[in-house]
């Protein structure tokens, strides 16, 4: 240890000025420990080869290397099937593993004729070299006889006897030229083969990329945006973890691509169907879809798999590398502001399916389902078929929005009753107004009883968040409940019954749910439905209640799609959209319409409409004044048919109205002197005649009271 220094440190204070010091002892700083000379080096070594650029130069190096090392293989195995009947034989095995007898004897017989064909060339070769030799012989002296000959006639020319030998020597100096030129040449030809060579296998190397995973560049080790090709399937089955496909396909050897159908360009990725070995089920294959998708270096959400007609076939679809996170565009209702729909033969533009291709969907005399888990695009999804519809101006809607926060508001003044509300009180509304429709359902079943030619503007029935009302614990002055999933639940039996026959008078119903489950979407309702589609969930059994059984066992799976980033993606199960043939199910990417757009949609379906008054709330249990609410439900149209009056009163209030008939409205409108007439083969009201009624019927009562 070094010396102690002492220092003195005078401290004063107000009370003892300069009297008080205090002695502190500092020890001497050691000295710093030197670092022997062959520890620092260690570090530096340790330093150089673990720093990534000394890694990359070493990958190189190797990558590099063994190019030429895999091209050597490529080139020998090559060659080794060119020159035996190597590839015949491993087609051959290819075709028994895969059952195709006749393919196998059509190979067995190529390899027959190589054999053959083999054996005449070698026994050629036996006879080739006394062929050769007399061959040789003839030739020679024909030759020596030409150039003689041609040597007497130049020497007759020129009269030179020397000229006889002219052309023997030239041809002499020409073999001497030739002999001096390969002995030039020969030396740098020995010594650059072996290079030209080297580098022409590294060459065949380099393009079939015949390096360990390890070698290769980050890219290509990654695997990303690499194409998609038979070798590559193959190896991607192969890995898939299926002892006897793994086995088949070995027994195949290089030729498993027989396996696989053509690749083909499907919009954003592509398509192959696979005809799995025997002793190899389509369930094995559909759940390792993400070791699968691994194998062909993609995320799970970028691999379909689906079951086609075929037997013992699986039909994937693999999206280009990241193609899925790009948006598909606007709608076609934004962009074209002169689109019109047709209920009944049209089709709704809903979306692209992953192909790329326009998804649209017919919503003639179809229920709807639409389920997903919350914030996946449920709403906008449904709202948009809406949309489409609102643009055929006999469609009525009655709609109920009991999440309540404005994603329907658009409609007012286009729907006939606009429910919007998360409460008990809501969910009675919105009871009421099915049962309403139910009601309407049963009296155009009873017109077209009696006249079965009727035709009937299409009425559709939204309830958005519809597990509210399944799950509101209300009940009515009868002890009946509003929600639940038994045969005295109100709103159950009101879809059930639509369910049933609502289709057969243009009577549908449409409903958005979140996280289905049996409670809040009891199975004969979410079975009703014709069209049924869903969004991300949670799990395979909840998939199984959104789409059904067959459909999830034929390769739907909404439950493998990314919460919070497959937004507005569903899977739809319907016969009203173009789904290939042999699959039971459709993966849509729909297009998303916000509020500012829906509004300007909304705005055209408003005008070329007579004018439409919205119900906000249904009342209930009060008096009512039967000509005042005539006047009301008239809205602001010129004139109204009878039955829709009749319609609308019931959704105005079903106790007052419900049973109304065209006999108690002629009643109301007689007593105020105003006749019903024809137009267009249906009783028809004036707006006009009923205000006259009204205004002459306060001015009497004005004069009867001053009296």
């Amino acid at each position: 240890m070094g010396d102690t220094v002492v220092h003195l440190r005078k401290d004063t204070t107000p009370a003892e000025p300069a009297t008080v010091t205090t002695l502190t002892v500092v020890p001497d700083p050691a000295p710093p420990v030197a670092v022997p000379l062959w520890v620092r080096s260690g570090r530096a070594a340790k330093t150089a080869v673990t720093h990534e650029r000394t890694r990359t130069v070493a990958r190189a190096a190797a990558r590099h290397t063994l190019y030429v090392a895999g091209g050597a293989r490529i080139v020998a195995r090559r060659t080794w099937d060119a020159r035996t009947p190597a590839r015949y034989e491993r087609n051959l095995r290819a075709a028994e593993a895969a059952g195709n007898y006749e393919a196998a004897m059509e190979w067995e017989e190529r390899g027959q004729r190589f054999r053959e064909a083999r054996h005449r060339r070698r026994m050629d070769l036996l006879h080739s070299p006394v062929d050769a030799a007399k061959g040789a012989l003839v030739g020679t002296g024909m030759g020596i006889g030409s150039l003689v000959a041609l040597g007497v006639v130049l020497a007759i020319a020129n009269k030179d006897v020397t000229d006889v030998i002219t052309p023997i020597t030239a041809v002499i100096e020409f073999i001497r030229l030739v002999i001096t030129i390969v002995q030039v040449v020969w030396g740098p030809l020995v010594t650059l083969g072996p290079f030209l060579a080297l580098l022409a296998l590294w060459a065949v190397g380099s393009k079939q990329q015949a390096a360990p995973q390890w070698a290769l560049p980050a890219h290509v080790r990654n695997g990303e945006g690499e194409p998609i090709t038979p070798s590559i399937v193959v190896k991607a089955l192969r890995d898939l973890g299926v002892p006897a496909l793994r086995n088949a396909i070995k027994e195949m050897g290089d030729a498993g691509a027989s396996m696989l159908s053509p690749i083909v360009i499907a919009g954003c990725g592509v398509e192959v169907d696979v005809t799995l070995p025997s002793g190899v089920s389509t369930v094995e294959v559909q759940q390792r879809r993400r070791k699968l998708a691994e194998n062909l270096a993609r995320h799970e959400h970028e691999v379909f798999i689906t079951i086609p007609t075929a037997a013992r076939t699986v039909r994937l679809w693999v999206a280009d590398s990241g193609a899925l996170d790009e948006p598909i565009g606007p709608s076609p209702l934004v962009t074209d502001e002169t689109m019109t729909a047709d209920y009944a033969k049209g089709r709704a533009p809903w979306g692209q399916d992953l192909r790329g291709d326009a998804a649209s969907l017919s919503l003639y005399q179809r229920h709807l389902l639409i389920t997903g888990l919350s914030n996946q695009g449920k709403t906008a999804s449904l709202r948009a078929l809406a949309l489409w519809a609102a643009l055929d101006k006999r469609i009525e809607f009655r709609i109920a929005d009991l999440k309540g926060v404005g994603d329907w508001a658009m409609f007012d003044g286009l729907a006939t009753v606009l429910i919007q509300g998360p409460t008990d009180e809501h969910v009675i509304e919105a009871t009421e107004m099915v049962e309403a429709a139910l009601d309407e359902m049963n009296r155009r079943i009873e017109a077209r009883r009696l006249d079965p030619g009727a035709v009937f503007d299409p009425l559709i029935c939204i309830v958005d968040e519809a597990q509210v009302a399944f799950m509101c614990p209300a009940v009515d002055d009868d002890k009946r409940p509003y929600g639940g999933s038994k045969a005295t639940s109100r709103y159950f039996m009101g879809v059930r019954k639509i369910h049933n026959q609502g289709r057969a008078v243009d009577v549908l119903m449409w409903q958005g749910t979140q996280d289905p489950t049996d409670q809040n979407l009891p199975k004969l309702v979410r079975e009703g439905a014709h069209t049924r589609a869903s969004l991300a969930l949670g799990t395979e059994s909840q998939a199984v209640m959104a789409l059904g059984e067959k459909a999830v066992n034929g390769g739907a799976a909404p439950h493998l799609l990314r919460q919070g980033l497959d937004k507005g993606t569903l899977v739809v199960a319907s016969d009203g959209i173009a789904i290939p043939k042999g699959q039971s199910s459709l993966t849509v990417r729909t297009h998303y319409i916000d509020d500012d757009e829906a509004k300007a949609i909304t705005t055209r379906a408003k005008a070329i409409r007579d004018g439409v008054t919205t119900l906000h709330s249904i009342e209930r249990a009060e008096e009512r004044d039967p000509l005042a609410d005539v006047f009301d439900v008239m809205g602001g149209a010129e004139r109204s048919y009878t039955q829709d009056i009749i319609t609308r009163l019931t959704i105005l209030n079903e106790d007052a109205y419900g049973g109304w008939t065209f006999g108690d409205l002629k009643r109301v409108l007689e007593a105020a002197g105003i006749e019903a007439y024809k137009s267009h083969g249906r009783m028809t009201v004036r707006r006009d005649d009923v205000a006259r009624a009204l205004t002459d019927r306060d001015s009497e009562g004005s004069a009867s009271a001053s009296e």
